[in-house]
Order: structure tokens, then C-alpha cells, then sequence
């Protein structure tokens, strides 16, 4: 069931992006995308520790917003010096989704297996 209540919350987040838009103005788009990878990261790495049982709320709510304040100040100096340092950000955040998502792949296909070798038996 606790796996089930971050994807409900994302089907929620995302409703609720449809029902009411919003729109941000042009000069702030690499903060929007730096803050999505940032809570995309956040929540697949909640999701992963959720199926291996290694779950903290507190590492969670604090990686969230450090990976948020740091991913903003890396474009804020960014734009400050006309070099599009929020790349760096945006492609480590991707990486660690990808690997996130690996793993939380690979947990699914071991455990399904182990399922069915106990039905089996």
C-alpha cells in the first residue's frame, strides 16, 4: 500500500495540472525544468528505498530540497555568468532517474520470480 500513495500523489499532481493551469513566464523555464528533474529524482529515489525496505521520510524531504536548492543556484549562476551551467543538473538528475528506475525494474522482474519459483513448489 505504501508503495501505492507517491504514484497516487503524482496522479493527483498531474490532475490537478490540468484542471487549473498555470503558466510561468519564458525567463524562468530552466528553473521549471531543473526543479521537475529535481522532484522526479526525489520521488524515484523514494520509490526505490520503498522496495527495498530502506524508506526515511526525513532523507527524503531533505534530499528534495537540497537537490531543489542546489539544482536552482547552479542555473541562477548560470545565468548569471551566461553559461548554461543548469545542464550539469538536468543530465545528473536524468542519470539517477535512469538508474532508479533500473533498479526498481530489476527488484520487480527478482521478486516476481521468486513469486512464481514459490508457486511452484
Amino acid at each position: 500500500m505504501t508503495v501505492l500513495l507517491p504514484v497516487l500523489g503524482l496522479l493527483v499532481g498531474i490532475a490537478l495540472g490540468f484542471v487549473f493551469p498555470f503558466t510561468f513566464p519564458v525567463a524562468y523555464a530552466r528553473y521549471i525544468a531543473v526543479a521537475i528533474m529535481a522532484s522526479m529524482d526525489s520521488v524515484f529515489g523514494g520509490l526505490r528505498a520503498i522496495m527495498e525496505n530502506n524508506f526515511n521520510s526525513a532523507i527524503f524531504i531533505s534530499g528534495f530540497f537540497c537537490n531543489a536548492l542546489l539544482a536552482a543556484a547552479l542555473t541562477n549562476l548560470g545565468d548569471r555568468l551566461g553559461i548554461e551551467i543548469y545542464y550539469a543538473a538536468i543530465f545528473a538528475f536524468g542519470v539517477r532517474i535512469f538508474q532508479n528506475l533500473a533498479i526498481m525494474r530489476r527488484l520487480l522482474f527478482k521478486n516476481w520470480i521468486s513469486q512464481k519459483q514459490k508457486e511452484k513448489t
